[in-house]
């Protein structure tokens, strides 16, 4: 499926408020509720019924599901018994552990679980079967409705599920999430960071143990005291190695939560201590100061009440921090605004943010190794005007997420390969070209091209104009993105103009023909090819200018061409006709003939590989050369509508794109002339609607 570019520019970043709706019938969760219970009925919810293709996409169910209401499992359901803990988070039969540390670790922010789980809901008054959570996708919040029927084996729920049988808040909260992500198969495997962000809309960071700096210890303690959530994780060495427990209790490949972190009296020495989650729910640390270990008695119990320490299996455990940084490999941290957990200051952050897309064939790229097409991925361009206090630099974090790849997977789409650069840019305000990238080396990048969802870093530039060039690892790879950027000073973001779909189409007045005395000898013998196929009127229909024209082009070696077909020339007679008679006379015929021979040098000059086909991306480069300068979101457009499987363009398509650029600009013109006050389209729009693509 096509993913095309949509924002011409950026965007706020939003503040939480009202989430948007997102139910087909357009109604929010309030609604839905009132017309349930007006009705008498228990909500259904058609966008996610309760059906296996909810369940899974690429398998069928080993077991019979049975799909149940919380009233049908017990008989005393509650929504939240207690308040929401990350004790009622116990992972079922899918491999969502990842899912399950982030809900552990959200339950540790209130103010952000509220957010998540609206208290607007319960099994007591009001209740119509229907309820609702919000997520943070790609800037923007969304409320998720869904009914309550959830997956049973033998009235057990299959998957997520509290200690307590009749608590349900974590159970409907994963259905929802599912929903999302379009099925429950689809939260098999991923990163705790990935679903942290959507509860928080925050900042990811990741820290490798073996290169984590020596106030680590401080750095998560601050982490913790300011909200932010905390994942960890034992790397595998191969998928054989993936859920194996050591000898120590804890299993590889697996996503724990970091819940707590503090430091002990023990003997006379200080000991830090970290406290970390299996959502399992159970399977625990075995080392030293886990739950039964002979470290704790020599701890008074008031400070075992404190670290809230004990005995119980229920995946939670403490562990020494020099044990924690020797057995787990990475910690993954959301941070709820992007202050660097390094430093002691809080800052206010200027945030934009730039929806776009990696479109095979315009703008998809590839990285810096693949020059030749580099140079047509979305470009945007960074001003940092004022410098941080008291230093010479400015700085910023850049995020870039790809959107949707889990909800794709069961079109077979994977996680790709992303990354960027960032280039200073010249003071001209122009699309950067194949030469520019050549020659100049880049100012800043992402530490790593990797298939995560999104890949973030810090840097400090000077003040000037960059240029930002996200893009994948490999080029012709389709996705949409999502690009974050945060400064502590204000900084000025937007595409490059070409963009933006606002760009007026500088069109070059058509040459005057040329007088006969001055003909070559090769404009002759065209007149004389033209006078036999026009006959006595000397004028040419569309049925005779689709003669001559095939017969003349398929005589040109240097270039690949099918046919031209009766609608293309009736296209280029409606173009050139100044009579208004649909036909076209010599000297009309003669002005698009020397276009026509300029259009074949254009396409010959592009044609880098003498393969007698364009390339895609050369296209923006010869429609420029054409004069026209499109929007990238146009751009797209046309190579979806004329380019083969190969990226290529025969030049019967490109003389066909010609022609109906041309047509539509010289239409809008016209219009835009005559009535100034009527025509509110961009150039870019109206050849979008005129083009018919």
């Amino acid at each position: 499926m096509p993913y095309l570019y949509r924002a011409p520019g950026p965007e706020a970043h939003p503040v939480p408020k009202d989430a948007r709706t997102t139910h087909s019938s357009g109604q929010s969760f309030e609604q839905l509720r009132q017309e349930c219970l007006q009705r008498g009925t228990l909500f259904e919810d058609a966008d996610f019924p309760a059906s296996n293709s909810s369940l899974f996409y690429s398998e069928r169910p080993q077991v019979p599901f049975v799909w149940k209401r919380p009233g049908e499992i017990v008989k005393n359901p509650e929504f939240i018994l207690g308040g929401a803990t990350r004790t009622d988070i116990c992972q079922g039969e899918l491999g969502d552990c990842w899912l399950l540390a982030a809900i552990a670790s959200l339950t540790l922010n209130q103010k952000a679980l509220a957010r998540v789980i609206p208290q607007d809901q319960s099994f007591g008054p009001g209740y119509a079967g229907i309820f609702h959570f919000q997520f943070w996708q790609h800037s923007e919040w969304l409320d998720v409705v869904i009914d309550d029927r959830l997956p049973t084996f033998r009235d057990r729920l299959v998957f997520l599920h509290s200690a307590d049988h009749n608590e349900f808040w974590s159970a409907l909260l994963e259905k929802a999430y599912a929903k999302l992500n379009g099925s429950y198969e689809a939260l098999k495997g991923g990163s705790a960071i990935e679903a942290m962000e959507d509860f928080t809309g925050g900042v990811a960071e990741t820290f490798q143990m073996k290169e984590a700096p020596e106030n680590f210890y401080e750095i998560l303690e601050k982490a913790l005291k300011r909200g932010s959530l905390l994942g960890c994780f034992i790397d595998t060495g191969s998928a054989a190695e993936s859920e194996a427990r050591t000898p120590f209790g804890l299993i590889k490949g697996h996503a724990y939560s970091v819940t707590g972190i503090d430091q002990v009296n023990f003997r006379g020495q200080r000991i830090e201590l970290i406290r970390v989650r299996n959502p399992w729910g159970q399977v625990e640390w075995n080392g030293s100061w886990s739950d039964s270990s002979p470290e704790w008695r020599s701890v008074r119990p008031a400070e075992q009440k404190r670290l809230c320490h004990t005995a119980l299996d229920d995946g939670e455990f403490w562990m020494a921090f020099k044990d924690f940084k020797a057995h787990f490999d990475k910690v993954e941290i959301c941070n709820l605004t992007p202050d660097a957990l390094e430093e002691d200051a809080v800052h206010k952050w200027e945030v934009t943010v730039h929806q776009g897309s990696w479109v095979r064939g315009s703008t998809a790229g590839g990285c810096r190794n693949f020059l030749d097409t580099f140079w047509t991925n979305p470009q945007i361009k960074l001003s940092l005007t004022e410098k941080d206090e008291g230093q010479e630099e400015c700085s910023f974090l850049v995020a870039l997420m790809q959107k949707d790849r889990r909800k794709l997977k069961r079109f077979g789409a994977n996680v790709l390969t992303i990354g960027y650069a960032i280039y200073e840019c010249p003071d001209k305000d122009e699309h950067l070209n194949k030469d520019f990238f050549r020659y100049h080396a880049s100012r800043a990048r992402s530490k790593t091209f990797i298939n995560l969802r999104e890949v973030s870093d810090r840097f400090k530039l000077p003040p000037g104009e960059y240029m930002l060039i996200p893009s994948t690892f490999e080029p012709h790879q389709e996705a949409d993105f999502c690009l974050r950027i945060f400064s502590e000073k204000k900084a000025i973001t937007r595409p490059y103009r070409d963009m933006d779909g606002n760009v007026d189409i500088d069109l070059p007045e058509p040459p005057k023909p040329t007088p006969p005395d001055q003909e070559t000898e090769e404009e002759q013998r065209f007149r004389a090819l033209f006078e036999q196929v026009a006959g006595e009127d000397m004028e040419v229909t569309a049925e005779e200018l689709e003669y001559v024209l095939n017969a003349v082009l398929r005589k040109k070696k240097d270039i690949k061409f099918k046919k031209l077909s009766l609608i293309s020339c009736k296209n280029i007679i409606s173009l050139m006709d100044t009579s208004g008679n649909g036909k076209l006379e010599f000297d009309e015929f003669k002005v698009f003939w020397d276009k026509l021979k300029q259009w074949i040098n254009l396409f010959l000059r592009f044609d880098a590989d003498k393969s007698g086909t364009m390339s895609t991306y050369e296209l923006r480069t010869a429609l420029k050369a054409a004069g026209f300068q499109l929007s990238s979101h146009l751009l797209q457009l046309i190579v979806l509508r004329y380019a083969d499987e190969e990226l290529q363009m025969d030049f019967d398509d490109f003389l066909n794109c010609l022609v109906r650029l041309e047509n539509a600009s010289r239409v809008f013109q016209a219009l835009s002339t005559k009535n100034k006050e009527f025509i509110h389209l961009t150039i870019n729009e109206f050849i979008h609607l005129t083009m018919n693509i």
